[in-house]
């Protein structure tokens, strides 16, 4: 983990991440308190998508926009309190143009009050660790107590990446319309159109937060998350989660081994009514390494050479563990393809009977 701030990044707080592991990769004063600004709608956006797979709502639930809704100012697309737009169109309105009156209206839908809703944002930022965090408002209007930070930042995007991946096709979205083409709508992050890989995620900007981006990005199989603090100037943070990305798909790779359910060996079966069984991958062996590193890495197989009868499919049988320069880096378990049942005397003979009957098929 770097901190030394060797990339000269002008913002006052920075972090890079691998998405899978969470795994820390660049660390610059990660866990500074900072006003948010919008990238606070990380976790409207992920309460929102909680609710999506819970079936409280849906992409054409209706939401009603209120009073309180159409008056919040700051980035918005100007809803009216007698109109309603639907869920899908929601998401596209906080995603690309971070619209403020649009979360409004979608934390009252859901929490039945901004106020609940904020209080709902608190507890999932407990739930997830982000101690640095106080959630005053949900879309991320300066206030004093308002505060994250760029360690939190991370952790809610990987949260919201990696449990809610059908995100990304509102993050990634360049230019868009609402309304039946009557409204415009382009996302403030330039990363979208301007780095390869990009898939989101959030900008946000306060006069006192200054300029703040959570950017998520994946080349080759390997996905970054660089979240960038009170960047000086819109461009600054745009060129510092750039570095932060070059530097995470320059260094490091995400190496996969072996598919989820491939066959590594099979296994011999005493009592059984077959004698052997594959062995496969219970998940995929995949680690997060440094480019050129990939020849070091060798594996440990802990299996026995048979086993009684009978076998339940995915039980386990062993393990695989893999090291990097003679260091543990994973573990993973070796499962049972099928169930083998224990041979008993009805067993045997159906077998027989079996093996005769397609024997005088065949003749």
């Amino acid at each position: 983990m770097q901190n030394d701030n060797f990339l000269n990044l002008d913002a006052e707080s920075a972090i890079l991440i691998e998405q899978n592991s969470g795994k820390i990769l660049y660390n610059h004063n990660i866990h500074e308190k900072l006003h948010p600004a919008s990238v606070t709608k990380v976790m409207s956006l992920l309460l929102i998508m909680e609710a999506l797979d819970s079936g409280k709502i849906t992409l054409d639930t209706q939401i009603p926009c209120s009073e309180n809704a159409a008056n919040m100012g700051g980035s918005q697309i100007w809803l009216d309190p007698r109109e309603s737009l639907s869920v899908n169109d929601m998401l596209k309105a906080i995603s690309v143009v971070s619209a403020n009156d649009c979360v409004t209206a979608m934390a009252e839908y859901l929490g039945g009050s901004t106020e609940n809703f904020v209080k709902m944002m608190n507890e999932k930022a407990k739930e997830l660790g982000m101690n640095d965090t106080n959630f005053v408002n949900c879309h991320g209007l300066d206030e004093d107590n308002h505060l994250t930070s760029a360690y939190d930042i991370a952790l809610m995007s990987r949260e919201l990446l990696t449990k809610h991946p059908q995100i990304t096709k509102y993050t990634t979205i360049w230019t868009d319309t609402l309304r039946d083409g009557k409204s415009a709508l382009s996302n403030t992050n330039k990363l979208v159109r301007n780095y390869s890989g990009c898939t989101g995620l959030k900008t946000g900007s306060t006069s006192k937060a200054l300029f703040n981006l959570s950017a998520s990005a994946t080349r080759n199989d390997l996905s970054l998350i660089a979240v960038v603090m009170k960047a000086p100037t819109s461009a600054i943070r745009f060129s510092n989660a750039s570095a932060l990305l070059d530097y995470g798909f320059n260094t490091f790779s995400y190496k996969s081994f072996a598919m989820q359910g491939e066959i590594l060996k099979s296994i011999n079966i005493t009592k059984g009514t077959f004698e052997t069984v594959n062995v496969i991958f219970e998940t995929s062996p995949s680690f997060l390494i440094k480019k050129g590193e990939e020849s070091n890495i060798t594996y440990e197989i802990t299996l026995p050479e048979s086993i009684s009868a009978p076998i339940i499919q995915n039980q386990q049988l062993g393990t695989i563990s893999y090291y990097l320069n003679n260091e543990k880096i994973g573990e993973i378990n070796l499962i049972a393809e099928k169930s083998i049942p224990k041979i008993t005397f009805i067993n045997m003979i159906k077998s027989i009977f079996n093996n005769w009957f397609n024997l005088t098929r065949s003749s």
